[in-house]
């Protein structure tokens, strides 16, 4: 017996839709801890094109995002007062508890993240969608 884990290679067929979600976005779970022993959470993030997310905050998790295809548009803050596009080939780094909110301004373009959460538990608050007034 090996004093380490294997390695574990998760295929797309494997993610998992059940995850916590957004409106305006799905969420499917690759890396968990009912898949693999970890402490961290990873996935994929797809908003489909015109479509806005909900105002949310992950809790005490902090979320670096790479984004893999198309343009995100990323509003965040105490009253949304703060925005920046991320690109294909950015990285995005999202602070605990900061509330925000993702718009796919694309036609006809998806965007896809690879998300990865510094806990195992993936956490998800929807707030109302007056959040901001």
């Amino acid at each position: 017996m090996s004093k380490f884990p294997p390695i574990r290679i998760v295929r797309p067929a494997e993610f998992d839709p059940g995850t916590a979600q957004t409106p305006g976005s799905e969420r499917r779970a690759a890396i968990t801890q009912n898949l693999v022993e970890t402490n961290m959470w990873g996935g994929t993030f797809l908003v489909e094109p015109g479509a806005t997310t909900g105002i949310h905050h992950h809790g005490e998790q902090e979320t670096i995002a790479y984004v893999l295809e198309g343009e995100s548009y990323v509003r965040w803050g105490e009253h949304g007062e703060r925005d920046a596009v991320a690109r294909a080939g950015d990285f995005i780094h999202v602070p605990a508890w900061l509330p925000h909110l993702e718009t796919n301004r694309s036609p006809d373009r998806p965007f896809r993240w690879i998300v990865v959460r510094s806990t195992a538990t993936p956490i998800v608050v929807n707030l109302p969608d007056d959040y901001w007034g």
